[in-house]
């Protein structure tokens, strides 16, 4: 008669990382423990890239395109980048595709498992913190090409704000104020967002503003893929409020990305951010 009951180990009374739980229990299932041969992975897997994420009174939005590439080489046209950690918060992903997938699978697990263990949500500062270190395990594979470095925002339900939050790729993290960019295009994004950022954005021009950014990026960036409006592919975005986060509708980012589209026809580099003064000098923000 086989022995079905289940180990110990799952009964004792033990930590609420369930990061920290596998990796005393069954260290072999986390992907920063896998061995690899000497030398650079970094052209072997697909790579993901760009996200952006701006916030507005009352929340955040972060979006992300649709491009995961190879070398050269475009390796899917429709990879989904940015994803819910918890009701409150969204993670997007940039580098080494696959490794991040997990990561995020890891973070959500994570972030249930404490959820259940003490009975309450954890704090923003500590989901941040919780997605640092699991960044910081994966040091190795970085060093060998495979690096993951995400971006994590939510809404503070303590201070009633989005919050958005950086890292590097031994973990260390930082808070952006207002707006933020990581990936291959973010540099691109990042000027987009430095012109046409405000800080009384409504919600709906804050996904605009987002979404000239990723434009913005696929126009210089040839890793970054801007609206396929053949094959009907648009960037993912989500938003996050005091009412948690919500993907938006694929036909709403279909509307605004032909918006978008279409104004790059009559202006390609985009609309016209304000000067000092207050008066603008052509297009409206909203085109």
């Amino acid at each position: 008669m086989n022995d079905a009951r289940i180990p110990g180990a799952f009964l004792r009374p033990g930590t609420s990382s369930f990061s920290d739980f596998i990796a005393e229990n069954a260290p072999d299932l986390l992907p920063a423990r896998r061995s690899l041969p000497a030398g650079s992975a970094a052209e072997l897997a697909p790579h993901g890239t760009t996200i952006v994420a701006a916030t507005f009174p009352g929340g955040l939005v972060m979006a992300g395109d649709r491009r995961a590439t190879m070398g050269n080489v475009i390796a899917q046209r429709d990879i989904e980048k940015v994803f819910p950690a918890d009701e409150y918060s969204v993670v997007g992903i940039a580098g080494t595709a696959g490794l991040a997938v997990e990561m995020v699978r890891l973070f959500q697990v994570e972030l249930e498992h404490y959820e259940k263990i003490e009975g309450s949500i954890l704090s923003l500062d500590g989901k941040a913190n919780r997605l640092s270190a699991l960044i910081r395990a994966n040091l190795g594979m970085a060093m060998q090409g495979l690096a993951v470095v995400p971006m994590f925002a939510g809404y503070d339900l303590e201070r009633g704000i989005g919050r958005i939050f950086g890292y590097d790729v031994t973990g260390g993290r930082h808070e952006e104020a207002a707006f933020f960019t990581v990936g291959s295009g973010s540099l691109f994004a990042r000027g987009a967002l430095k012109k046409l950022y405000r800080e009384d954005l409504s919600q709906d021009d804050a996904v605009r503003v987002c979404l000239q950014a990723l434009y913005d990026a696929a126009d210089d960036d040839s890793a970054t893929g801007g609206p396929d409006l053949t094959r009907r592919i648009f960037p993912v975005v989500w938003v996050v409020t005091d009412d948690g986060a919500v993907r938006l509708d694929e036909l709403r980012i279909g509307e605004l990305a032909n918006q978008v589209v279409g104004a790059r026809m009559l202006r390609p580099d985009g609309p016209v951010a304000e000067l000092p003064g207050g008066e603008n000098t052509g297009e409206d923000l909203r085109a």
